[in-house]
Order: C-alpha cells, then sequence, then structure tokens
C-alpha cells in the first residue's frame, strides 16, 4: 500500500497495532487520541485516508463526517466502533462514510479495507455487511449477529430503508419481524412521521381502514401476521393499498409462514401477495446463525447487570449446551432462558447443570419456517444439526467404527415404521409407497425387529 493514512482512537493498544501494520504494509501513518488534532491534520490536507472511532474522549467521530467531507471531499474515511448499534450503522452511511466495521474487528480484513480506500480515493461506499446490530430497549430482542445470514439481512435492510417498496418480512416467532420493520421506519425518511402496527381486528369494520390511515398519517403501517387475517378483510387490505389517500403511508406486514406457499394453498389473496411483496425480508432462525448465541448471550448477561441484576457469566461447557440447542423459540427464548439463569444461579459463573435445568422442560426442536425450501432441505437440516451435535457429544475423539451404518438405521427404522401405519400394516402397499421391493421390505422388517399390525387404515 502506499498512501498516509491518519488514525484517530482513544485505545492506545488499537493505535499501536494499527500504526505497525500500516506502516509495515508500506504506509506513513499519524495516530492520534484527539479528534481535535484528527481535524486539524484534515484541515491541513494530511492523509489519504482517515480510520476514526466514534466515541472520543473530546467528541463524536460520525459528526465530524460531514466536516471533513466539506474540508476535504473525497477524502476516505472508515468509521470502526464498539458501538454495534444499527444506528451507528446507518448513520454512518448517511454521513458518506467509506466503510464501517465494528469492533472487535479482524486486522487483515482492515487491512482490506484500507488498501481498497487508497486505491479507490474520492468514492464513498459504506459497507454494512460487517455491522453489528444490538438493542437497548429492555421489551425489543437484540439484532445482534456476525454470521452471514445476519449481514445478508443488514445489506437489505440498508438497501430498502429509504425506498416506498412494501415489504414483507417473514420469519418465526421470536426472530424479531417487528423489529426489524421498526428499525426500516426508524432511520427511513419517514422516521418523523407515527409507525403504527395493526391485526386484522382493526381493519375489521368498514370504517377500520379508514381510522388506520388517519394514525398513520403518511407514516409506515405494519399488518401483524398477514397469514392470519381472513380474506374479506384482505380484500380490505388491498382496496386500502390502491387508494391510500393524500398521504399514503409505507406498508409493510410479517408472517411467520412462507407467504408465497401460502398464496398457492389459498390462504393469502393474490392481489395482496403481488402487492405487499414489494421487498421480501426473510429474518434467520437462531439455529440457522449458531455462532451468533454467544455473542446474543452476552448481550442479554449485560442488559440484566445494568438492570441491577448480579453479574454473571457462562461456564464453557454451558455455552456449548446453548450453542448446541435447536431453540424453536429463537431469540425471544434465549433471552427469557438467559433472564431466568440470571436470577436463578447463585454462582456468578453458571454451570452446564443449571442451564440443563433451565431447558429440560422446554421442547427440543421446533417448527421449520419453510422460507422456500423444500422439505428435503429441512429434513437435511434437522440430520445434520442432530449429527454435528453427535460428533460434538465425543469431543476430539472420533465416534466409534460404523458410523454409517448406524446413521442409516436410525433413520431408515422410523421410516418403515410410519409408512407401515400409514398403510395399515399392508406390506404390499407400504413397499410401493418406499419404492422397494417386497422382499426388501421384508428383510429390513425383520433385521430392524419392526413389529408389524395389521388393521384398517381409515383415510
Amino acid at each position: 500500500m502506499d498512501g498516509t493514512v491518519l488514525v484517530a482512537d482513544d485505545d492506545r493498544t488499537i493505535r499501536t497495532v494499527l500504526t505497525q501494520a500500516l506502516t509495515r504494509a508500506g504506509c506513513k501513518v499519524h495516530a492520534t487520541s484527539s479528534l481535535t488534532t484528527l481535524m486539524r491534520w484534515v484541515g491541513e490536507g494530511k492523509g489519504d485516508v482517515v480510520i476514526s472511532d466514534v466515541v472520543m474522549p473530546d467528541g463524536n467521530g460520525l459528526e465530524m463526517l460531514p466536516k471533513i467531507a466539506e474540508d476535504r471531499p473525497g477524502l476516505p474515511v472508515i468509521v470502526i466502533s464498539a458501538q454495534n448499534t444499527i444506528m451507528t450503522a446507518i448513520q454512518a452511511a448517511e454521513a458518506e462514510a467509506y466503510d464501517y466495521l465494528p469492533k472487535p474487528f479482524d486486522l487483515p480484513d482492515l487491512m482490506k479495507r484500507t488498501a481498497r480506500a487508497l486505491e479507490t480515493r474520492g468514492r464513498t461506499a459504506v459497507d454494512v455487511e460487517q455491522v453489528t446490530v444490538g438493542a437497548d430497549e429492555p421489551d425489543e430482542l437484540p439484532l445482534v449477529g456476525r454470521t452471514p445470514a445476519m449481514q445478508a439481512l443488514y445489506r437489505l435492510v440498508a438497501r430498502v430503508m429509504n425506498t416506498d417498496l412494501p415489504a414483507l418480512i417473514t420469519g418465526e416467532s421470536g426472530t424479531g419481524k417487528s423489529l426489524i420493520a421498526r428499525a426500516i421506519h426508524d432511520f427511513s425518511d419517514r422516521r418523523t412521521l407515527p409507525f403504527v402496527t395493526v391485526t386484522g381486528a382493526d381493519l375489521s369494520d368498514l370504517e377500520g381502514p379508514a381510522r388506520v390511515l388517519a394514525r398513520v398519517k403518511g407514516g409506515t403501517l405494519l399488518i401483524d401476521e398477514i397469514a392470519d387475517i381472513d380474506d374479506e378483510i384482505q380484500a380490505r387490505i388491498v382496496r386500502m393499498m390502491d387508494s391510500p389517500g393524500d398521504h399514503a403511508p409505507r406498508f409493510m406486514a410479517t408472517s411467520q409462514m412462507d407467504p408465497a406457499r401460502l398464496m398457492e394453498e389459498g390462504r393469502v389473496r393474490q392481489d395482496l401477495f403481488y402487492r405487499m411483496d414489494g421487498a421480501a425480508i426473510a429474518v434467520p432462525a437462531l439455529r440457522e446463525r449458531v455462532e451468533d448465541i454467544a455473542l446474543l448471550t452476552e448481550h442479554f448477561l449485560n442488559r440484566a447487570e445494568r438492570e441491577g441484576a448480579p453479574r454473571r457469566k457462562l461456564s464453557e461447557e454451558a455455552e456449548e449446551l446453548l450453542r448446541l440447542y435447536s431453540w424453536p423459540g429463537n431469540v425471544r427464548q434465549l433471552e427469557n432462558a438467559v433472564r431466568r439463569l440470571v436470577l436463578t444461579s447463585r454462582n456468578e459463573m453458571i454451570p452446564r447443570s443449571e442451564v440443563e435445568a433451565v431447558l429440560g422442560n422446554q421442547p427440543e426442536t421446533g417448527p421449520v419456517l419453510s422460507g422456500g425450501a423444500s422439505d428435503n432441505e429441512k429434513l437435511g437440516a434437522s440430520v445434520a444439526r442432530h449429527l454435528r451435535r453427535y460428533f460434538d457429544l465425543h469431543g476430539a475423539m472420533l465416534p466409534p467404527p460404523g458410523l454409517h451404518s448406524r446413521i442409516i438405521r436410525e433413520v431408515e427404522a422410523p421410516l418403515i415404521e410410519i409408512a407401515l401405519e400409514a398403510t395399515g400394516g399392508n406390506q404390499a402397499k407400504c413397499a410401493d409407497l418406499l419404492g422397494i421391493n417386497r422382499n426388501t421390505l421384508r428383510k429390513k422388517i425383520t433385521d430392524l425387529d419392526i413389529r408389524v399390525t395389521r388393521r384398517r387404515k381409515l383415510m
């Protein structure tokens, strides 16, 4: 790399690490713990790239971005911050920062971004891919995560927030669908206007749509669980979207189930689906972003401590158990589990046994949001989850030899038993259903020690 980098951070360690790394890469570096000094350097024409923290002893780095842009148009500014919230990310984007990274950042990644900034001086391109989102309100689920699934969600939110496209937000219960809708509104051009959430009951009478439009006043209207609304009220929503009046709101809706499949089943009107499906936003289930569980758990523990609860930590074994759990209730269930652990644990370090006690009375699996995936894909994901858990139970050791035959046997036995039950114990029909030879089925019944009971099957 060739160029001069200005580094502003109140953490001496970060300044030292960045100075050493950038110097080794061939850059000249000026590092400071003061925004005042940084702005003086910028005003003097020094630097080809700026790397700045947000919270500094003498000011806020984000608030300096407009001044930097005014004094030095096109000077790339990379914002790094421990305040990993959606607000920080959006403010950085609105102030036209070149890039944004949450702390703790990956040094090689930051070096690559700095090199890119040196090569493309004069351009602004905030990359929200790495944003980690958090919520500070006690009743809100945090949008915390560094996994690819969450990074994709952040990118999509950033792209659609200032458009007028209707948005259809799907995800299982407890994933934070309403919070996504609220975040889109709060950082959009409509942020000063009302955000109104309605259900089918609010639109059940003829004057319902007019009252709702009067409340929203051109802001954002979120229709909660659109699949639960009956056909007549769905038709009213269609008419409301077609004739919203002088102050048209932005329409958004949530659904726990895949609306496209519901439309095929006749549970969601086609005209409503095609009107609402301007921006499709799928919120991932917690089991689809397992690596975020530790980050979420830390968030909940810190929140509890801020609210006056005693300080608590999880042992490594307890953290591993949380990671392996399937979380049918998603982030909301994890939050409730952590709250209970904080209240019931007598020690600062929460052991695995206490986590087992909290999770023991809860279901191990939950409904899977199809999200357009096929049934085979859902089954494969479930099998993969159990296989990973099986390998993890062996620690650094490999499972005993013969794993393939043992796994096939465990899957095959219940498949044949359920197929026999579905066909009333008729082996000819069962073999046809499974697509195997009748003699093969008989051999498997014997080998797997499956009990066959003939009965009349009512179809």
